[in-house]
């Protein structure tokens, strides 16, 4: 079987990155290699490639054959393109120079076309964190007015206790007042009616003349 370029997985479960390896294709997939030309990264966005560009080119001409993947990353980092214009001068129809220029024009290009993806990322990023921060500043306002209206009818209930209360206990004030007022008004007409009871005493104090008259009739 011919030489495979294909990717090497490393890493822990749910967070993998790779090695680009070139290894016998009778190898298994994690297995032993020949040579690591790079790494690649999917976590990241966009995909993090540090790719010995010289050795991958080098490998494809002795006619290593790449991965669905690997080729995928070869073409996103110029390296099909480069073989493509090499073959094109092999053919006769470019020259070196006229190969350099082309893939410097493509270079300048595609790192353009990064950066400017770079920002728009950046930027998308930065309206959803906008959009986050306004969503939570909604939220705890939200639950600022339930806070507040929930202290509110809190606030209303104990007013109303409190004035249930001192209600009541006025109430009861003016009822042990008007339970005071009759018994004091009763005892009123009994201090009127011991005057008389004095006035009956000189009648019987003139009663006692006529008792001593009768001593001298006995001599």
């Amino acid at each position: 079987m011919p030489t495979k370029i294909r990717l090497q997985r490393h890493g822990r479960k749910g967070r993998p990155f790779y090695h680009i390896v070139i290894a016998d294709g009778r190898a298994p997939r994690d297995g032993r290699f020949i040579e690591k030309i790079g790494v690649y990264n999917p976590l990241t966005k966009p995909a993090d490639i540090d790719l010995d560009f010289d050795r991958a080119l080098y490998w494809l001409q002795t006619g290593a054959q790449p991965t669905d993947t690997v080729r995928a990353i070869f073409s996103y980092k110029g390296v099909l393109y480069k073989l493509h214009l090499l073959n094109g001068v092999k053919k006769g129809a470019l020259t070196p120079e006229q190969v350099e220029e082309r893939f410097s024009a493509w270079l300048e290009e595609k790192e353009t076309k990064i950066r400017r993806k770079i920002s728009e990322r950046e930027l998308q990023q930065k309206e959803e964190l906008k959009k986050i921060k306004e969503q939570e500043s909604k939220l705890n306002e939200e639950r600022s007015a339930e806070i507040a209206k929930k202290l509110a009818k809190q606030a209303e209930k104990e007013a109303a206790k409190l004035q249930e209360e001192a209600e009541a206990a006025l109430a009861e004030e003016e009822q042990a007042e008007q339970s005071e007022t009759p018994a004091e008004t009763e005892e009123t007409p009994a201090e009127t009616e011991k005057p008389p009871a004095e006035t009956e005493k000189p009648p019987a104090e003139t009663e006692e003349p006529p008792a001593e008259t009768e001593e001298p009739a006995a001599e």
